[in-house]
């Protein structure tokens, strides 16, 4: 029922929780005014000490202590996205930080962001003051797996009778410590706010000011520490995990973090990031295709794009027993792919030292060293009067179209007669002339 009232062992369970966290923090002053009662002193510094003694024990009763907590809350903003990462000058006051929870509406989940792990990130702080950070703490004090803050978020009936005996007091106390949501402070940007215009459709434009991501930044942070902590002590880790070389660790808030965030101190102050510039390539050691009489079998044939469309090519052909345009159009756009191929074959094979089709093993067709070896007419002179030929090209499309008629013949569903064969050669012709092209002109 509604207004049922609440559970009384919860309300004491829930009461000693806060309680005890005001004694540990009165604990330590009370030992140091203790310590100086006992060295030899005047009484007047003994009346002193006594005096603030009594002062802290009455600060530290609950509902007192309560009572200022809740008013140094409007000094924190609980939040996702905080201000104060992109300049130090931005203070809590003057700048909004915004606080992305999972009862806002369902947002797009096709790109990764905050959204996407809003079940498990943690919620940060943002600190006007980082001196009353203890009251963030209260509210992160777990009863029965859940925060004082979500009790505070609910409006937890149990919580209001925990904080006090008096209604209406409780009530107050609760309401003062959902100012950490931030929901009474009105939108606001900074001028040392960084800014983006995004420009829209008639000249007008979107004025953005992009916060930093700091509950999903931790997420990440404490992903890897954990990782790289497990492997450090030599132990299997639950979950996966992938190494990230070359780091840059960018620092927030110098020698004093908290007055950035609270999971900014948690983090020392550090943020990493990933390195976002493009991999270095390597690409394989290219060999020369040695003690083969042609490269189109074992070598060009061999490579997995060419082995891929050879295939779809027979097997489009198989499947199609009619002929019109747009089935001419698909055969040809293959058979210019795998032309495409055989340029980037040569060109590739180009990059070797000019002469390698000179050596004693090199058994290749000489027309098929000439296109693939140009370089060595720069010392071979009957190499040379050989390559400046115009008759060479035609050779090496018209082994092309065998290689590739011989490939569609061994497909087990696909058997080419002769008139088929007159018909694949009419077809494949563009494109010899277009080999036979490009072998002219380099």
């Amino acid at each position: 029922m509604p207004n049922e009232p609440p559970d009384h062992a919860e309300v004491q369970a829930l009461r000693a929780l806060i309680d005890g966290f005001i004694h540990e923090r009165l604990q330590p002053k009370l030992e140091e005014i203790d310590k100086k009662l006992a060295r030899e002193i005047d009484s007047i510094q003994q009346q002193e000490l006594h005096t603030k003694r009594q002062r802290l024990l009455a600060d530290y009763q609950r509902e007192s202590w309560l009572d200022k907590a809740a008013d140094q809350t409007k000094q924190l903003q609980l939040a996702t996205h905080i201000a104060g990462y992109t300049h130090s000058g931005i203070n809590l006051k003057e700048a909004s930080n915004i606080y992305y929870s999972e009862y806002h509406d369902p947002v797009d989940c096709s790109f990764l962001g905050s959204h996407t792990f809003r079940d498990s990130l943690m919620d940060d702080v943002a600190v006007g003051n980082a001196a009353v950070l203890y009251v963030y703490k209260l509210l992160t004090i777990k009863y029965k797996n859940q925060s004082i803050l979500n009790f505070v978020l609910n409006r937890s009936s149990v919580l209001i009778a925990a904080l006090s005996d008096d209604h209406e007091k409780a009530n107050h106390l609760l309401e003062s410590f959902l100012e950490i949501t931030g929901k009474n402070r009105p939108p606001a940007s900074h001028k040392l706010t960084r800014q983006i215009y995004f420009p829209l459709v008639n000249f007008d434009y979107h004025l953005l000011a992009p916060l930093f991501p700091s509950s999903l930044v931790h997420r990440v942070h404490t992903h890897l520490r954990a990782a790289r902590q497990a492997r450090y002590d030599n132990r299997p880790l639950a979950r996966s995990y992938s190494e990230y070389p070359n780091i840059a660790i960018q620092i927030f808030g110098g020698t004093k973090p908290q007055n950035i965030s609270q999971l900014n101190s948690e983090r020392y102050g550090e943020n990493w990031l990933l390195p976002s510039f493009p991999p270095s390539w390597r690409s394989p050691k290219i060999r020369p295709p040695l003690r083969v009489k042609t490269v189109f079998q074992h070598w060009f044939g061999r490579r997995h794009a060419v082995r891929e469309l050879t295939n779809t090519l027979a097997k489009f052909l198989a499947a199609t027993d009619r002929n019109n345009v747009h089935i001419r159009r698909t055969r040809a756009k293959l058979v210019e792919r795998l032309c495409d191929e055989l340029v980037q074959f040569a060109a590739e094979l180009r990059e070797l030292t000019p002469g390698w089709t000179a050596k004693p093993e090199c058994r290749l067709d000489q027309t098929e060293a000439l296109w693939l070896d140009p370089g060595r007419a720069q010392d071979d002179e009957t190499f040379a009067a050989l390559y400046q030929r115009e008759d060479w090209p035609d050779e090496i499309a018209r082994r092309f179209g065998n290689w590739l008629n011989g490939k569609l013949r061994d497909h087990a569903s696909l058997a080419l007669g002769d008139a088929e064969h007159t018909e694949w050669q009419r077809v494949i012709e563009p494109a010899l002339t277009n080999i036979k092209e490009e072998l002219n002109y380099d």
